[in-house]
């Protein structure tokens, strides 16, 4: 009999830790349009809205040329990328192999629908001066992947800056952007037609 009750108490808490979530979205939504979002980064939060199945969504921002992007892989970790324009990103394969693919293709073999951009308070895309001359560089080019060492994230974070980092969680890596653009980021979900004419077929 204690067992129902905890799947119960189990989903009771699941449900109000969602409506929870989704209620501080909204107001973040709100503050957003007001002007009232956190533009500086504190110490608790680099990120006051992260990438999130939970995303509501309200607001989806065109990615550009450079532009930095990410989505699930599994719930548990993000995968990031580098937008190159017209439905093409550029990424870090799990073989080693930087190469272009398709918003499609990028969330292919993940768990996420969603690819997510990063961005200031105010909804414009974070881009380095050189992130997308850098990563046109390395196109077709191998690293020697390793899920914690060199990673996706390392090979975004060296075509944003010219800099070989070794960043092993995508927390960190929010606090190396958040760093790098002396603001808090906010990841938006990326406005991209093809793949929302693909949602519904």
């Amino acid at each position: 009999m204690a067992l129902p009750l905890l799947w119960l108490g189990g989903a009771a808490l699941g449900a109000a830790f969602i409506a929870d979530a989704k209620q501080k979205q909204k107001q973040l939504t709100l503050d957003r349009r007001l002007g009232r979002a956190p533009k500086a980064a504190d110490d608790k939060r680099v990120s006051p809205l992260s990438p999130s199945v939970l995303h509501l969504g309200e607001v989806k921002v065109a990615p550009k040329p450079g532009a930095l992007v990410c989505c699930f892989v599994f719930g548990v970790i993000e995968h990031t990328g580098i937008w190159l324009g017209d439905d093409t990103l550029l990424e870090l394969h799990g073989s080693g192999l930087i190469r272009p693919v398709s918003s499609r293709r990028f969330l292919a073999g993940r768990t996420g629908s969603r690819i997510f951009v990063v961005c200031d308070h105010q909804h414009r895309p974070l881009i380095g001066e050189s992130v997308l001359a850098r990563a046109q560089q390395t196109l077709y080019q191998y690293r020697d992947y390793d899920l914690f060492d060199n990673n996706c994230h390392r090979f975004v974070w060296s075509c944003l800056t010219g800099e070989e980092l070794s960043i092993s969680s995508f927390d960190k890596f929010n606090r190396l952007l958040s760093r790098h653009f002396a603001q808090a980021i906010y990841w938006d979900e990326a406005a991209i037609p093809k793949l929302e004419r693909s949602e519904l077929d």
